[in-house]
């Protein structure tokens, strides 16, 4: 417990360094936060519990990249992009939160062996059976309560179904991967809440009422665009645009069209941003990307950046998750002796940037038909 504790207090928590990074805001794209606040739309203080939170994201990503890289394991976009997901999106960490995890997994290890290996043959039976089970998590994102459980389920379960359509890829070993790195990923937030532990009480994010009508809306929005990415990427050969898919589905986390306006904005920021540094880093190791210690110490600091946006937009997926997200799948992914880092970088901005068009399009017709139908209608007061 000593050497935790100094460990903690004398480097990571009291370093200069540290505080120089996070607490000094950026004046470039991030904005003043005089200006901001002159105009009533300050963003969240990055406190004391944000400062740990950054810790336990730049730590848990960076160590799931390492661990990854060490063990040469494939599909190492999982073990950099769960440890994110399950210390970014949600700021605690209790058995309700693992076991919706945990359950998630053995739910879509289950879910992907039977449609994959049963309905492969019969396309139009499997785009029914995944609506379906799309409709379903959707379902339980706007009810609340299981918005995490719900959340996992869609986004792993679409790479997971993007990653089993080519005859290539061995199906068996997916699955394994996708096991291990959830499992990891949970003993890494563990670990990383047990180093760097919020030092005040969160309150609970207030909850409010859905009509029935809304759930409805948000459920068949959501699910039906998220059928349509996945008949999509089903019909093309897209195995490069992992970012993009992703994008996809991350934008419908907001459970409404507008929301997700707002959402792809960002979205397309932080991926931007995130292709751009990660171009910056290939420039600057140039050749000297073998020694793994100066790519995994640049790797930290791309996310402690990203981290700090991400803390200070209060959470969700915005520019500075986009960041995120596009720095673990680049190195989870593109990090190789045969691999184009920039070449990978500039593809994923540009095939992100039209699906992320086609979402919006889509979403936008969904939300005019289900307006025209009362069950399926708004309230007036959320005309999102």
């Amino acid at each position: 417990m000593f050497i935790k504790s100094w460990f903690i207090k004398s480097w990571f928590i009291k370093s200069a360094f540290i505080k120089r990074l996070l607490f000094t805001p950026f004046q470039g794209w991030w904005g003043r936060h005089d200006e901001a606040n002159a105009k009533g739309t300050a963003r969240p203080v990055l406190t004391q519990n944000g400062l740990r939170q950054c810790l336990r994201v730049a730590g848990g990503g960076t160590l799931g990249f390492v661990v990854s890289q060490l063990m040469g394991w494939n599909y190492g976009v999982f073990f950099t992009v769960f440890p994110m997901f399950l210390l970014g999106m949600v700021p605690i960490l209790n058995g309700h939160i693992i076991r919706q995890f945990l359950a998630n997994v053995s739910l879509n290890v289950l879910e992907v062996s039977l449609v994959v290996g049963l309905l492969k043959h019969m396309p139009l039976v499997m785009t029914l059976v995944v609506m379906g089970i799309f409709l379903f998590r959707f379902n339980l994102m706007a009810k609340g309560p299981l918005f995490l459980f719900g959340a996992n389920g869609v986004l792993t379960l679409s790479i997971l179904l993007h990653f089993a359509s080519y005859p290539s890829v061995d199906l068996s070993d997916l699955l394994a991967c996708n096991l291990v790195a959830s499992g990891l990923a949970v003993f890494i937030a563990m670990l990383m809440h047990t180093l760097f532990p919020d030092v005040e009480a969160r309150k609970p994010p207030p909850r409010g009422t859905k009509t029935p009508s809304q759930i409805r809306h948000e459920t068949l929005i959501g699910g039906l665009t998220a059928t349509l990415s996945f008949v999509v990427f089903q019909i093309f050969d897209l195995q490069g645009s992992l970012s993009a898919q992703m994008a996809t589905i991350l934008v419908l986390f907001t459970l409404g069209y507008s929301g997700a306006k707002v959402s792809a904005g960002k979205r397309a920021i932080g991926t931007l941003l995130g292709c751009n540094l990660a171009l910056l880093m290939q420039l600057f190791l140039y050749t000297q990307s073998h020694h793994f210690l100066l790519v995994m110490l640049l790797y930290w600091l791309g996310l402690m950046l990203f981290a700090r946006e991400h803390i200070h937009e209060g959470g969700g997926s915005g520019i500075g998750f986009g960041g995120l997200t596009t720095l673990g799948i680049l190195f989870g992914q593109s990090l190789g002796p045969q691999q184009d880092l920039v070449y990978s970088a500039l593809y994923r901005f540009s095939s992100m940037s039209v699906a992320l068009v086609l979402t919006l399009l889509a979403m936008a017709s969904l939300h005019f038909v289900l307006n025209r139908w009362a069950p399926t209608r708004l309230p007036a007061s959320n005309p999102a």
